[in-house]
């Protein structure tokens, strides 16, 4: 019986790190989340041409947490952002530590432990953390782009400065968004940055959407990477269909399109019937179905 099922509270935590190209290195930050007695590795990808890994783990709060530090530490061992170059934007090793409610959870019961996260990272690696989303203590860094758009930009929320080779790391609370990149049948950079803000909700594009254009060289391709932050108020297939509109305006096809960690049944059964030409979908990409398959937590 899962965590979940037996009532307790279960907390999903979705950390990015600037490493997808060192398997090694991939594999320690891998173990290091494994070795959390309470806690499981659900899902991990990693992207060559972005230079970074994604991984999806869930648990008891106390031990996501723990988790996601011992994660960071790893990767500030590890990572040297001054050697990095990949097309995603970061501004740490450990660049993105969010934590999801799952289960008798609530929002703000993961803002304070994003807290926790970043002054544990602080402590016990020097690792500065801006925090973001529900966590925020400012509302210029609610939303991610922000902070990217700014650099480093201002002093951290917990820490001085920033770590000389990992950076600053953005930890937060918010609800399940899916990650999602559609692929263009084209090398054209500055038409898939077009698409992206044709789509975006900042632009003036579709509601709950986060779209930038980024080029994977190593695969002689370009992309609309897309974070759907509220698929039910813009499903999967009404993202897909504007993407490829778009593209044809600009005679353009789309290649096909690329889940990044998981997605929840609700969402695929929102877009049921509409072909999204996934790349990689599976049922083990379903969230309820790696949920299913929790280990019994002590």
């Amino acid at each position: 019986m899962s965590a979940g099922e037996r009532g307790e509270p279960l907390v999903e935590c979705v950390p990015n790190f600037s490493e997808g190209r060192d398997p090694a290195a991939v594999g320690e930050i891998a173990a290091a989340i494994a070795g959390v007695a309470g806690v499981t590795l659900l899902d991990s990808s990693s992207d060559y041409d972005h230079h970074r890994s994604v991984f999806t783990f869930a648990g008891r709060p106390e031990p996501t947490c723990e988790a996601a530090v011992r994660a960071a530490g790893c990767a500030a061992r590890l990572i040297d952002l001054r050697q990095h170059a990949g097309v995603h934007p970061r501004i740490g090793a450990a660049d993105v530590i969010p934590f999801v409610p799952l289960h008798g959870v609530t929002l703000e019961d993961c803002a304070r432990l994003a807290e926790r996260c970043a002054t544990a990272l602080w402590e016990r690696f020097r690792i500065p953390s801006y925090l973001y989303e529900a966590a925020a203590r400012h509302p210029e860094r609610v939303r991610l782009e922000n902070l990217r758009r700014s650099g480093f930009g201002g002093l951290p929320d917990i820490g001085d400065d920033r770590h000389p080779t990992a950076g600053i790391a953005a930890v937060g609370a918010r609800k399940f968004l899916i990650a999602w990149n559609i692929i263009l049948d084209s090398e054209n950079l500055a038409a898939a940055r077009e698409i992206a803000r044709k789509i975006r909700t900042s632009s003036g594009g579709l509601p709950a959407v986060k779209a930038m254009g980024l080029e994977l060289r190593s695969r002689r391709r370009v992309q609309v990477s897309i974070n759907l932050v509220d698929f039910e108020q813009t499903p999967l297939h009404v993202v897909f269909e504007a993407v490829v509109q778009h593209a044809a305006r600009l005679g353009i096809g789309v290649a096909g399109s690329e889940l990044i960690g998981l997605i929840p049944a609700r969402a695929l059964d929102l877009s049921s019937g509409h072909d999204l030409r996934w790349l990689n979908m599976s049922p083990d990409h379903v969230l309820e179905a790696r949920l299913a398959r929790l280990r019994t937590l002590e």
